[in-house]
């Protein structure tokens, strides 16, 4: 499902996007300001990713959870990553939920 929301051919709330790493509101929001934030490059999740795309992505991972803690008022931010169905990982693109 994220490679057609990375193609466009599904529509999605995008809050952040560079030629590395996009963001997008989740649509199925466990919290206010819950969002998704996934590299262009595809990997099944962290364990088989380039490791340089780590640094980008969590980059775009801080300022978006700057971002909604500021919108929100929120006191913390929770940051999640699930490899592998046995974690609970359900999309098999690498992504980080905010």
């Amino acid at each position: 499902i994220f490679a057609k929301i990375l193609r466009s051919e599904i529509p999605s709330h995008r809050v952040y996007e560079d030629d590395a790493v996009v963001a997008f509101m989740d649509v199925m929001p466990q919290g206010p300001g819950h969002t998704l934030v996934l590299p262009k490059a595809p990997s099944r999740n962290l364990l088989d990713a380039d490791s340089a795309a780590f640094g980008p992505l969590f980059a775009v991972v801080q300022k978006v959870a700057v971002a909604v803690k500021k919108a929100f008022g929120a006191d913390g931010v929770t940051i999640l990553q699930f490899n592998e169905p046995a974690s609970g990982q359900t999309v098999f693109h690498l992504h980080v939920h905010v």
